[in-house]
């Protein structure tokens, strides 16, 4: 997930400029924005990990593994994010390193001490901090945020609950051995699919919004439909007769739809019809 984070910041960084993106404001925001979402990470473990030891995706960790102590991992989150910190601070722009903090502890604090274990709505509530990282590329090239910035990041936002749900069919069993609310565990299989299948009408909706807006042109158009397309497929497929190995297969559709959803955005930007 770090990659993609990554991948969709820097394709904010590009659509925020009409040339090329400074190298100074690329390199450094990207190194800045990928340091404190390896933080975030890093948390994410050290805070799940004795769930982490009940679950089959999680348990070969290297917390679960007694691989690394808990003291080195939280020394690790810690320098990884002030060095985050001190990169954006010094060689980016303020607001980017304000901005990036936030989400770090939207994402480490917020949803995975608080929201995951609170409410079965923790994936919609919580996706603000995984829809950040485009806002944060944008604002570290132009040290603000832009209406547009804002729209990649409904995007994602919309995108989060399809994605993250079809992984939580697949895995149920794992999520109600140790008592995390996912949506499927407290409401089943099927109201989830239901759920799943809406939020992904909606991100189709979403996705047309770059178009409407003169952000993106023809290009971005017809791939974003196709994709989006497709992602409605796997959706009605899964809502009307699907097993868990179609959860799966959607869940990982989705993160090809996304990355290739930005490339579509990135390509227009430099090649509009």
């Amino acid at each position: 997930m770090v990659t993609l984070i990554v991948f969709t910041a820097i394709v904010g960084m590009f659509l925020a400029v009409p040339g090329m993106v400074p190298w100074r404001a690329l390199l450094n925001g990207t190194l800045g924005i990928g340091l404190a979402a390896a933080s975030a990470a890093v948390l994410n473990h050290l805070i799940d990990r004795r769930s982490d030891a009940f679950m089959q995706r999680t348990r070969h960790r290297p917390l679960p593994q007694g691989q690394i102590s808990t003291k080195q991992a939280f020394v690790f989150a810690v320098l990884l994010g002030s060095l985050a910190m001190l990169v954006l601070v010094m060689w980016v722009n303020p607001l980017a390193a304000v901005l990036t903090f936030a989400s770090l502890i939207g994402y480490a604090l917020i949803y995975t001490v608080f929201l995951k274990r609170a409410s079965p709505q923790n994936i919609v509530i919580g996706g603000a901090a995984g829809a950040a990282p485009p806002v944060l590329g944008w604002c570290a090239v132009t040290g603000s945020v832009h209406a547009h910035a804002l729209l990649l990041f409904l995007i994602i936002y919309a995108w989060t609950p399809p994605h993250f749900w079809a992984l939580a069919i697949y895995r149920r069993d794992d999520y109600a051995r140790v008592d995390i609310p996912m949506l499927p565990v407290t409401h089943g299989v099927a109201y989830t699919k239901l759920h799943i299948l809406l939020y992904t009408i909606l991100l189709v909706l979403v996705t047309g919004f770059p178009y409407l807006v003169g952000m993106s042109g023809l290009l971005y158009l017809v791939g974003a439909m196709g994709l989006s397309g497709v992602f409605l497929y796997f959706a009605l497929r899964l809502y009307r007769n699907g097993n868990e190995l179609d959860a799966m297969r959607t869940f990982k559709y989705s993160v090809v739809y996304l990355m290739a959803l930005f490339s579509f955005l990135l390509l227009d930007h430099y090649l509009r019809w």
